[in-house]
């Protein structure tokens, strides 16, 4: 949608948004979060690529633990 007229957002677009927000929340709450092996914190380049949106120049990589023991979390199968 172009443009700065909101009238017509498209009816699941809240929803969406809700979504992506529970499910990053999700993540930051359930995981320990560490930069790439090899990459100290301090030498994440921060800065943004120019144009309309804001990206970063190199993307961030990122190492996601569990926080709990893997005893505590429920195993489901899954038939492919």
């Amino acid at each position: 949608m172009k443009g700065r007229d909101f009238r017509l957002l498209p009816f699941g677009a809240q929803l969406g948004i809700n979504l992506v927000t529970s499910m990053l929340g999700h993540l930051l709450h359930h995981f320990s979060w560490t930069p790439a092996e090899g990459v100290k914190a301090e030498e994440i380049d921060m800065l943004e690529n120019p144009g309309l949106a804001a990206y970063m120049r190199t993307p961030l990589q990122a190492t996601a633990t569990p926080r709990l023991p893997s005893h505590l979390y429920k195993r489901v199968a899954v038939d492919i």
